[in-house]
């Protein structure tokens, strides 16, 4: 996300972010899972290569956005 921080932005801003992050981190898990799927099947019929470490290097892009919605959350839930 931007650098703003969450506690400058008003409430319509903060639930507007708060269903663009949802919808964004549903779709990049459903793609990751999709990724390790197919990383396994790979693995299986053409042995290890490095292209195989991608969802694995994708997976703290999944847990900032996580930690960025929750604290969204916290500031929602703190104005109302």
């Amino acid at each position: 996300m931007k650098d703003t921080k969450f506690s400058e932005m008003t409430t319509e801003e903060l639930i507007k972010n708060q269903k663009t992050l949802k919808t964004v981190n549903t779709i990049f898990c459903v793609v990751l899972f999709m990724l390790f799927i197919l990383n396994i099947f790979i693995i299986f019929m053409k042995g290890f290569s490095a292209m195989n470490i991608v969802p694995i290097a994708l997976l703290p892009i999944l847990f900032l956005n996580l930690k960025s919605l929750k604290e969204l959350k916290k500031e929602l839930e703190s104005r109302g």
